[in-house]
């Protein structure tokens, strides 16, 4: 994982990160109230020896001094010390106990000894630090003088040096180090979990992601739009009122429309298929919304309903739903008798599905079919809303008549094994896949595909700007329209596809460029 790819992490679980790191930092926080308060106090003696008449005897003294402080810490460690200091103090601790709670020290090449005592109260450890040196010196000092000879003062005794102080602080726990572990642990799991959740979350995120694992070109992004929360629609032409994020929808509309421009400049396709892998993601919506943007273009566009078996179309546009293909296909009416206007642009025209047929995938696969979209196709370009590609072989079927399919994808629903299952349906029956449609994608956040410059370059709250929408400027797909649809897991894409061939003109872009800002390079 590069820094960019986990910078991208960060910023898509940003908020868990978060949570975990606060709840960490409370914790040790709860932990810091709930444990006692250790307070810690230190008092010192040194050895000394008699007096020295030269100074040969003096640095003797000195010497000797040294080596007994060294022996003289072991009998301070003694339980016979810890008896003692409760005894003179009234303890209720057991000597084992208050042996754990001092230690005794002595500096390298000194004759000092240092006592410190550890106590949950700062009166005690004073204290215990306090009389700990009077024991030991109490102590030592009877012990030299059953070895001194008889009227004789012992040649080495300590002697108190410091007074313990009272401690005002407690050595444990610290609350900033305390803080500082909560932080650290709390900062660690959190990327812990955001690094595990972006690995098993098979959803797809953004374009690049696309074009990396299945080298197909996305020719164009849609933000998500709240507006269709209920239903899909196309924008009113006629009124005058702006809705919030209209400007983001059409221009990425405009540059989907501009992209399939610059497919194939030789031979434009006419005939554009337009599906899924799952039914919810947007495709009848993608589907009439580029009609309206192509429409308003000035340019003659028919969409053909080829959902045989739910179809929206209709009620997208607000059209007749009697009658469409299957009469045309059963003879029972002719193409002119069964062809639509949509009202605002009469360079668009719906052909409906007509009756829903017993047989959908045998009619869409016939050659009456087949003719009946070439014809369509010297009148107008045409786009068919195919069914999804993985529940009925509808769509699959019709690629192979159409000259090109797009597949819709909607950002964070769509997973990356549905999408490798349906396009390996259109290459298992040689349909040309001229790239995707990524739909649904966020106005805000790390996959914003800077939507925002849209609203700011003429931002729809903007009360000077007044100008009535553009005419067949259209709306994505429903926000809450996909249903979970679990699929069954599948080995991960390759970064080299087999959905197209390594010289194919229709790969993505390898040099780092985004396959929908360009058209794909021609053979010659």
């Amino acid at each position: 994982m590069s820094g960019n790819d986990l910078l991208s992490v960060v910023r898509s679980h940003w908020l868990g990160i978060l949570l975990i790191t606060v709840f960490m930092v409370g914790g040790s926080l709860g932990w810091y109230t709930l444990q006692p308060k250790i307070y810690s106090a230190e008092s010192s003696g040194i050895v000394v020896t008699a007096g020295a008449e030269n100074l040969g005897m003096s640095l003797a003294g000195d010497n000797l001094a040294k080596s007994k402080a060294k022996g003289y810490q072991s009998v301070g460690e003694s339980i016979l010390i810890a008896e003692s200091v409760i005894e003179s103090l009234g303890l209720k601790e057991s000597a084992p106990d208050i042996t754990r709670s001092v230690s005794v020290s002595v500096p390298l090449d000194s004759v000092e000894i240092r006592i410190s005592a550890r106590s949950s109260d700062p009166q005690t450890a004073q204290n215990v630090a306090d009389a700990w040196v009077a024991a030991l010196a109490s102590q030592v000092y009877e012990l030299d003088k059953g070895n001194a000879s008889p009227g004789t003062e012992p040649v080495t005794k300590i002697v108190p040096l410091t007074k313990a102080s009272l401690p005002s602080a407690p050595i444990s726990p610290l609350l900033t180090a305390t803080l500082g572990i909560g932080l650290a642990a709390g900062l660690l799991i959190g990327l812990g979990y955001a690094i595990a959740r972006n690995h098993f979350d098979r959803r797809i995120r953004g374009a690049s992601e696309i074009e990396r694992l299945f080298g197909l070109a996305v020719v164009g992004t849609l933000p998500l739009d709240k507006r269709l929360s209920e239903k899909s629609s196309v924008l009113e032409t006629t009124g005058t009122h702006r809705v919030p994020g209209g400007h983001a929808m059409a221009e990425a509309l405009r540059e989907l429309r501009t992209n399939l421009d610059f497919i194939d400049v030789d031979n434009p396709p006419r005939i554009l298929l337009i599906t899924s892998s799952l039914p919810s993601e947007g495709k009848s919506t993608v589907t009439s919304n580029l009609a309206a943007t192509i429409a308003a273009a000035g340019r003659d566009v028919i969409v053909v309903d080829a959902d045989l078996r739910r179809p929206t179309v209709h009620q997208v546009f607000g059209v007749l739903p009697d009658v469409g293909v299957t009469d045309i296909l059963s003879a029972r009416a002719s193409i002119d008798e069964v062809l639509q206007e949509w009202g605002p642009n009469p360079h668009l025209r719906i052909l409906t599905a007509g009756r829903i047929p017993p047989n959908p995938s045998e009619l869409l696969g016939s050659r009456a079919m087949e003719h009946l979209l070439n014809e369509l196709s010297q009148r107008a370009m045409v786009l068919i809303d195919a069914p999804p590609l993985l529940p009925v072989t509808d769509a699959a079927v019709l690629s192979r008549v159409a000259d090109g399919t797009l597949v819709v994808a909607r950002a964070r629903k769509t997973t990356r094994d549905t999408l490798f299952r349906a396009l390996g349906n259109l290459t298992r029956v040689r349909g040309r896949v001229l790239g995707v449609i990524l739909n649904c994608v966020a106005t805000n956040g790390p996959g914003d595909v800077n939507y925002g410059y849209y609203g700011a370059y003429g931002s729809a709250e903007n009360p000077q700007d007044d100008t009535p929408p553009v005419p067949g400027t259209v709306l994505s797909a429903p926000a809450g329209a996909l249903a979970d649809n679990p699929a069954t897991p599948l080995p991960e894409p390759r970064e080299a596809s087999t959905f197209l061939a390594p010289d194919s003109p229709w790969r993505a872009p390898q040099d780092g460029s985004r396959g929908r800002r360009s058209a794909p390079p021609r053979q010659v």
